[in-house]
């Protein structure tokens, strides 16, 4: 049976309980982190310490690019075209996403390098299958658009 890999598992990295396992891990968290992280040989020793540095300069990555997308127009606002300020908004959002991508699969490779199993979660199928509720024969009930009218007794 074929290893299950949760959601966002970062591409080209091989399953836990594979032989090639640890050395895919640090390939691919050597291209998370900085260049300079190469220099130091702790890092590729202990494939653990390179996944908790990756998971915090990921995770610092996320809040820099939340707070610049948050204050974009309070310190360029007056020295951007709207167009820039536009422009440059949409590149915050876009680079967030794959930043926010980045930082979890990096949580995962380094939960696997502790040794975590995993496994299906009910969740995960629904995410993957938003139609499996039509096809049990149920109807999914759409998510509310307004709170519910509460009335008096």
């Amino acid at each position: 049976m074929a290893a299950y890999l949760p959601a966002g598992w970062p591409a080209g990295v091989h399953p836990p309980d594979s032989d090639d396992f640890e050395r895919t891990a640090v390939a691919w968290l050597l291209e998370v982190v900085p260049a300079d992280y190469r220099l130091y040989g702790v890092l590729r020793r202990y494939p653990l310490a390179l996944a908790t540095m990756a998971v915090h300069h990921a995770d610092a990555c996320v809040a820099g690019a939340r707070a610049g997308y948050r204050t974009a127009r309070s310190e360029l606002g007056d020295l951007l075209p709207p167009h820039g300020l536009d422009a440059l908004l949409a590149a915050y959002k876009a680079e967030g996403r794959r930043l926010v991508g980045t930082a979890r699969a990096a949580t995962l490779v380094a939960r696997a390098l502790r040794g975590e199993t995993f496994s299906p979660q009910l969740a995960d199928a629904a995410a993957q299958d938003p139609g499996a509720d039509r096809a049990s024969g149920r109807e999914a009930s759409p998510p509310p658009t307004e709170p519910p009218i509460r009335r008096a007794s």
